[in-house]
């Protein structure tokens, strides 16, 4: 009996560590001293957003994912477009790059979708292998894509694109030292470290969250 209660314990508090682990995670941000401009980037999959009660997180800048490759477009890319705007938070739009269809047939959706605004941040290309699509073209045929679909959409909004770039496709597809566009760089924590030249951006948790939020949000630095 006395084995059972002392194991008890033990089991008690670990699961005690774990949930102030977990809740110390969910709420977890850089420093500001380190990095002065935070922020978010979310999708249909954060759910609905109340961007006025989620501006008292402090958002310095949100990105609204618009598409995804040629014939996606995000289901609340509107509503959070307009909401980012009404809260008077900074907005960009993130486009999720596919490799299973044309870079032509990417920017028509992209452009179709998300309105011009001189005002909004670069426009972002999220680069990362997605479950839909099992597609591995060769390097230089996937470097020709996205020279061509960064081109028109830089076009469309009149600002240098960003690109996100995971590390498993950095990892595959070496994009950072071949194309010379600002780098947003993920990894949960810890700055990261994977690239060809410094990012200019990171994400920083995919678990963060806010109020306003349904579930949670990505949460992002700017470099200083």
């Amino acid at each position: 009996m006395k084995a059972l209660r002392i194991w008890g314990g033990v089991i008690l508090a670990l699961a005690l560590v774990g949930v102030c682990a977990w809740m110390w995670a969910i709420a977890w941000a850089p420093a500001r001293s380190d990095y002065a401009q935070q922020g978010i980037d979310v999708s249909d999959e954060a759910g609905k957003i109340d961007w006025f009660t989620a501006r008292s997180s402090n958002l310095d800048f949100a990105y609204a994912r618009a598409t995804v490759g040629a014939d996606v477009r995000d289901a609340l890319f509107a509503e959070n477009w307009a909401g980012i705007y009404e809260a008077g938070i900074r907005r960009g739009a993130l486009h999720a790059f596919s490799l299973c269809q044309l870079a032509s047939d990417q920017a028509g959706n992209f452009t179709a979708t998300v309105p011009r605004d001189a005002d909004a941040l670069p426009v972002a290309i999220d680069l990362a292998f997605r479950d839909d699509c099992p597609a591995r073209p060769e390097r230089d045929v996937v470097l020709v894509e996205l020279r061509q679909l960064a081109a028109t959409i830089e076009t469309h909004s009149g600002k240098p694109v960003i690109l996100r770039i995971s590390p498993d496709f950095e990892a595959h597809y070496q994009v950072s030292g071949a194309i010379d566009r600002p780098l947003w760089s993920t990894g949960m924590f810890f700055p990261p470290a994977y690239s060809a030249r410094p990012w200019r951006l990171w994400q920083a948790s995919t678990i963060r969250r806010i109020e306003g939020a349904e579930r949670p949000v990505n949460w992002n630095v700017i470099a200083p």
